[in-house]
């Protein structure tokens, strides 16, 4: 398998990171100081005034919640496990006591290493809106984790365990206003306050932490770089570096994403040219279908761009092309008796509302296009984008004229909030989302080209998410970070690999692996 290493002129120097504070004074202070942060000249007076947060003693233990409840210790094979609660504030510019939100956080080590010093090492899981993988037993990159760190697991607020939004939760929220305001509090910033209240109460005399961030994890670890470097002591990032330009990079992620995208569709159906003829047959059953489409199980509809969203998980992903043919094996009901009507099967019907997973994680859709907003509105920025290639992913006319069916990405489009029955209850609400313009900076260029904290990264150079351009645009602007580059992998490699994707990315801050 051919790997490609990243050429000279991208790999720049690695910097040594000291911390200016002694510990004891982290024991202290808020999550993001604002003595730190000026450190780092941010120019965002919007973010400082986030990231200044104080929380004394005597406010903890006024509460009548605790901040931190720490469960007993319990065991999966070759594992110990030990879950965290914490009580956060929904909005930490406004620390209202009676808007607070749980986070949970579970901390694994490896067996017999419950009462070891060793340095803690943070995941930060892909989405938005997808919480932590829960471990059965020890394997992947969490096993290979556990022989030097302890790891902390933490679902991202919403998600999880951490006062989750789910299709049921959110109609609470009876307001599409409220609940647009209150959807607001989601994204990488109050993810990285999160991470940083749960460092301080955690990790002993506060010292900085590993972050391992995976996909939009590694957005969030990117964000944490600009503006609580001070709680870093090393960041990874696999699959996820994101465009970080002012306004709404939306736009030109699409467009360069779609390329890719013709591209895995292309070798998808050389891999398996039979599913031509199936795909093109099932979109012209679903269009002929009264209504446009095919009831789902949940109540939705299925129609044939809604089919085209399988691309999603299909193309992406290590055996992806495998699970979409598989699936395409089994969309037709069986004739039992001579004359019934063709129909697409429970089986397939069942199984596609489980790769779409909207009714478990809505977060994902509602919140996907403003982690890229920084001052500006995204405006259905996929949906507008895709309109300019709408000739090549015409699913109807691609049919009509015996031409293979491409299948879709990572985009999110405004009619599956019509056409999701878990989605429907919160049109209203990403519409506003959508046009909102005045979303906080997510970044800051000015901290990020001054970075002293070792970054090591794995790029996938087929990556269908997470553009290969873009990601070296932006990696550009990161001082002392160092790149792997390779086309073993597609996004997916920390799931398919991970125990040799960390251990690469940590040789190359730990001297194992050349400079150049």
């Amino acid at each position: 398998m051919l790997k490609i290493n990243a050429p000279p002129s991208l790999i720049k120097p690695l910097f040594n990171f000291n911390l200016s504070f002694s510990s004891s004074i982290y024991s202290t202070l808020s999550p993001l100081q604002s003595s730190s942060l000026r450190r780092f000249h941010l120019r965002r007076t919007s973010i400082r005034s986030l990231v200044t947060m104080s929380v004394s003693k005597s406010d903890a233990t006024s509460q009548s919640t605790p901040e931190h409840v720490a469960g007993n210790w319990y065991s999966v094979p070759d594992l110990r496990l030990r879950d965290h609660r914490f009580m956060v504030p929904l909005d930490y510019k406004n620390r209202d006591a009676s808007s607070k939100i749980s986070i949970f956080a579970r901390e694994v080590v490896a067996v017999g290493k419950e009462d070891q010093p060793m340095p803690y090492l943070l995941y930060l899981q892909g989405g938005p809106g997808f919480e932590c993988p829960r471990p059965t037993e020890g394997g992947g990159w969490i096993l290979k984790a556990c022989e030097e760190f302890r790891v902390i697991l933490m679902d991202q607020r919403g998600t999880g365990l951490s006062t989750p939004l789910t299709p049921s939760s959110m109609q609470q929220i009876k307001s599409a206003q409220k609940l647009a305001y209150y959807l607001t509090h989601f994204r990488a910033d109050s993810i990285v306050n999160d991470a940083e209240f749960i460092r301080v109460r955690l990790v002993p005399e506060a010292k900085p932490w590993t972050v391992l961030g995976q996909s939009y994890g590694g957005f969030c670890g990117v964000t944490y770089l600009s503006f609580a470097p001070q709680g870093l002591k090393q960041v990874l990032l696999t699959g996820g570096i994101p465009p970080i330009g002012d306004g709404c990079t939306a736009d030109s992620v699409y467009r360069a994403c779609f390329e890719q995208i013709i591209h895995q569709n292309e070798k998808y159906y050389k891999r398996f040219p039979q599913d031509i003829g199936i795909v093109r047959d099932v979109v012209t059953f679903l269009a002929e279908s009264e209504g446009g489409g095919v009831q789902l199980p949940s109540g939705g509809i299925l129609t044939p761009r809604g089919l085209q969203f399988l691309g999603l998980s299909g193309l992406g992903g290590s055996a992806g092309f495998e699970r979409l043919h598989y699936l395409f094996e089994r969309v037709w009901d069986p004739i039992l008796v001579p004359g019934a009507p063709k129909q697409i099967s429970s089986y397939f019907l069942n199984a596609y509302e489980s790769w779409v997973s909207f009714d478990t994680n809505p977060l994902y859709a509602i919140l996907h296009e403003s982690i890229y907003c920084q001052g500006a509105s995204s405006r259905w920025s996929a949906h507008r984008v895709r309109a300019d290639h709408e000739s090549k992913f015409d699913a109807i006319k691609a049919a009509k004229e015996g031409r293979p069916v491409l299948f879709t990405g990572e985009m999110i489009y405004p009619w599956m909030f019509d056409e999701s029955e878990a989605l429907k209850p919160f049109k209203e609400a990403a519409h506003i989302l959508a046009e909102k313009e005045d979303w906080p900076p997510l970044y800051d260029i000015t901290a990020l080209k001054d970075n002293k904290v070792p970054v090591a990264a794995a790029v996938y150079y087929e990556d269908m998410y997470v553009n290969f351009k873009l990601v070296m645009e932006t990696a550009s602007q990161i001082a002392g970070i160092r790149l792997w580059i390779t086309n073993e992998y597609m996004h997916s490699g920390l799931r398919d690999a991970g125990g040799q994707v960390l251990d690469h990315l940590l040789g190359m801050l730990n001297g194992k692996k050349p400079l150049f």
